[in-house]
C-alpha cells in the first residue's frame, strides 16, 4: 500500500559547474577520395542551428566520403550519462562516455555499418549530461540526402555527414543536413524542442489517435489461420471492441517480395480473411516488408535490374553488406531511385488498400531500403534518398491508410511514416519485458511530434509473476502509444483482459520522466494525471513519488484508493510496476 512521506522532498543541492562543449569553434574536415584543395564548407549559423553547404570550386568531380562539421575535444568526465540514437531502429546506445551500453543490437556488430574502428558510433542525435551539470543536446535536424553521425573517442566527439563517395561536380553546391547544438537543465525541454524543429523540417504525417487493435504474430507466428483470426475477431466484437484494428502478420505470403500473391496461408484467400474482418466493421491491417525479396521470388526472377546492384553489376545480396534478413534470406533490397520500382511499389499498396481494403500498414525490414554498399539507378542518389523515394511512392499507393515503420532507418523516415515502432520484439519474459521498456521509454520524446510511438505488442498471457505483467502494461501505459494486443484473445484469462482494457483507449500522451533512472514518469491529460511508476531492480523497493499538486489517489491496476495526497511512497516488488491515478 501508498504511505505519506512523513518528510517533505527538499530540493538537490547544487553542485560545481560541469564542463560545457566547445562546438562552434571547433575545427572541421572533409574527406575525399582524391586529393584536393577544391571543397569549401560553409555554413549560416542561427542561435544553436547551423544549416552547412559544401561547395567545389574547382574545375573536376571530387568524390566526398565524409564532411567532419566539427571535432570537437573535451574534458568531460567518464561518468557523463550518455544517450544516443541509432540509424537503425533496433540499436541505441546509453550508458555513460567511458561504458556505453548497447540497449539492442550494434550497427556494426550486427548491420555492418561501415565506421571507424576506433570510435563509438551513434546517430541522428546524442544527449550528454554530466554529473551536477545541465544536459547538453547535439542533433541532426533533417534528413533529406545524408546520415548525420557522431564518433565516439576518448576525449573527443566527431559531428559528421556520410557522403557515400558521391562525386561533386565543379560549380556544384550540397545543402547538407542541418544540425543543432544546446544545452540546459531541462533534458525533457531539449527533446521537446528537437522534436519541434524536426517538424518543421519534416512535416509529420498526421493521424488523429494512436491505433488500438490486435496482432497475429505474437500468439500464432507465422502459421496463423483463418480460425485463429475469427476466433480473435469474435472476442474483441464480444468483450474489447476498441481494438479497431486486426492486424495479419508475416506469413501470408508464398515468398518475401510476392505480397500480391497468396500461399498456403489461410487456404490461400486472405482477402477473404481481410474482407471478414470489414464485415464485422473493423479494419483489416497486414504487414508488408517493401523493400525486400528473397532468392526465389517472381519479383526477384522476373526484374532482378530492380535491386541494388554490388560492384559486379549484379544484384546485391544483403549478406554481402549487412544483416542478410531473419528468414529466407539472404534478402535482396529494391532500388527506391528506379522508376519502375517505385511504380511497382505504389501498384502493391493501391491494389491492397483499394482491392484488399486494408487500411493500416505494418511496414517492416525497412532498414533494406537505405541499406548500404549498393548501386543505385540513379548514381547521383545517396541511399537516404532511395529510401525516401521508395517511401514516398509507398505513400501514394496507401493513401488514407495509416503507416507504421518497423525495422526501419529512424532519421530518414521523418515525415513518411504515421507510427515508429520504438523497441525490439516483445517475448513473455522479464528480461524482455524490462529490455523493451526502457528501449521505449527513452524514446517518449518522439510520440505525438513526429509520429506515434509503437511499443510493440501487449502481452499478457502465460505464468510470469503478476507484478511482471503490472511492469509490461504500466510501461506500455508510459509509452503513450499504439496498443496493439499479441495475444489470443479467446483464451486470454479474465483478470488480464482486464488489464488490457485498461489501456484502452490509447492516451496518446507519454510520460515525461523526471531522472534517467525511468523510476516515476508523469502522464499529463485533462481530466486525470497518471503517474507510472517502475522497479527495474530484483528487489522489494519503495519508490518516493511527488505529486505537481494533490489530489485524490488510486491504484489503476488494483483500483484500489489511497485519499488525498501530495507525496508517496510506492513499495513494489521485484519487476513490478504500476500505474497511479491522480484526479
Amino acid at each position: 500500500m501508498l504511505r505519506p512521506l512523513a518528510i517533505l522532498f527538499s530540493a538537490a543541492l547544487a553542485l560545481s559547474a560541469a564542463p560545457a562543449l566547445d562546438v562552434w569553434h571547433a575545427p572541421s574536415a572533409i574527406r575525399t577520395v582524391e586529393p584536393t584543395t577544391a571543397l569549401k564548407l560553409t555554413g549560416g549559423r542561427t542561435g544553436d542551428l547551423y544549416r552547412p553547404r559544401l561547395t567545389n570550386t574547382g574545375k573536376t568531380p571530387v568524390h566526398v566520403t565524409e564532411v567532419s562539421l566539427f571535432r570537437i575535444a573535451h574534458d568531460l568526465p567518464d561518468a557523463t550519462a550518455l544517450y544516443g540514437e541509432s540509424f537503425q531502429m533496433l540499436t541505441q546506445t546509453a550508458g555513460t562516455l567511458g561504458t556505453p551500453i548497447d540497449l539492442a543490437y550494434d550497427e556494426w556488430k550486427h548491420y555492418k555499418i561501415p565506421q571507424p574502428a576506433d570510435a563509438k558510433v551513434v546517430t541522428g542525435m546524442m544527449t550528454l549530461t554530466p554529473p551536477g551539470g545541465d544536459t547538453m543536446l547535439l542533433a541532426f535536424t533533417s534528413c533529406h540526402r545524408f546520415n548525420g553521425r557522431f564518433f565516439l573517442r576518448p576525449k573527443s566527439i566527431e559531428v559528421v555527414l556520410d557522403a557515400e563517395g558521391l562525386a561533386l561536380a565543379p560549380g556544384e553546391s550540397w545543402n547538407l543536413e542541418e544540425f543543432t547544438f544546446t544545452s540546459g537543465p531541462n533534458r525533457a525541454a531539449l527533446l521537446a524542442a528537437l522534436a519541434d524543429r524536426i517538424d518543421r523540417n519534416h512535416p509529420p504525417l498526421r493521424f488523429p489517435a494512436p491505433p488500438a487493435g490486435w496482432c497475429s504474430w505474437y500468439c500464432f507466428g507465422p502459421r496463423v489461420t483463418a480460425r485463429n483470426v475469427m476466433d480473435n475477431l469474435a472476442s474483441i466484437v464480444r468483450d474489447a471492441p476498441q481494438l479497431k484494428y486486426v492486424q495479419l502478420d508475416d506469413g501470408y505470403q508464398p515468398a518475401m517480395g510476392d505480397w500480391l500473391e497468396t500461399g498456403n496461408a489461410f487456404g490461400g484467400d486472405v482477402r477473404g480473411v481481410l474482407q471478414a474482418i470489414r464485415q464485422q466493421g473493423f479494419e483489416p491491417a497486414i504487414w508488408v516488408g517493401p523493400f525486400i525479396a528473397e532468392a526465389g521470388s517472381h519479383v526477384f526472377q522476373q526484374h532482378p535490374d530492380w535491386f541494388m546492384r554490388g560492384e559486379d553489376g549484379k544484384p546485391l545480396p544483403a549478406g554481402k553488406v549487412t544483416f542478410q534478413g531473419w528468414r529466407h534470406g539472404p534478402w535482396y533490397a529494391l532500388d527506391g531511385t528506379n522508376p519502375d520500382v517505385q511504380r511497382h511499389l505504389e501498384n502493391v499498396f493501391r491494389t491492397m488498400r483499394r482491392e484488399w481494403g486494408v487500411t493500416y500498414f505494418k511496414l517492416d525490414a525497412n532498414f533494406w531500403g537505405a541499406m548500404h554498399g549498393g548501386k543505385l539507378h540513379d548514381p547521383k542518389a545517396t541511399r537516404i534518398e532511395a529510401y525516401r523515394r521508395g517511401m514516398q511512392a509507398v505513400l501514394r499507393g496507401a493513401g488514407d491508410s495509416f503507416i507504421l515503420g518497423c525495422n526501419h532507418p529512424i532519421w530518414p523516415s521523418f515525415g513518411l511514416i504515421h507510427g515508429s515502432r520504438s523497441s525490439g520484439d516483445i517475448s513473455r519474459k522479464w528480461d524482455t519485458f524490462r529490455t523493451v521498456a526502457r528501449q521505449n521509454l527513452l524514446r517518449n520524446w518522439q510520440n505525438g511530434k513526429l509520429w506515434w510511438n509503437d511499443p510493440d505488442a501487449v502481452t499478457l498471457s502465460g505464468a510470469m509473476p503478476m507484478e511482471e505483467y503490472r511492469f509490461h502494461a504500466s510501461a506500455i501505459m508510459a509509452s503513450g502509444g499504439l496498443v496493439l494486443s499479441g495475444d489470443d484473445l479467446s483464451t486470454l484469462p479474465a483478470d488480464r483482459l482486464a488489464m488490457l482494457k485498461k489501456l484502452l483507449p490509447p492516451t496518446g500522451v507519454a510520460a515525461e520522466f523526471a531522472g534517467e533512472n525511468l523510476a516515476v514518469g508523469t502522464v499529463k491529460l485533462k481530466d486525470r494525471t497518471l503517474v507510472c511508476v517502475f522497479n527495474w531492480s530484483d528487489g522489494a523497493a519503495k519508490i518516493p513519488v511527488k505529486l505537481a499538486r494533490a489530489g485524490e489517489v488510486s491504484d489503476l491496476w488494483s483500483g484500489q484508493t489511497y485519499g488525498r495526497q501530495s507525496a508517496l511512497e510506492v513499495p513494489l516488488k521485484a519487476h513490478e510496476g504500476t500505474v497511479l491515478v491522480v484526479r
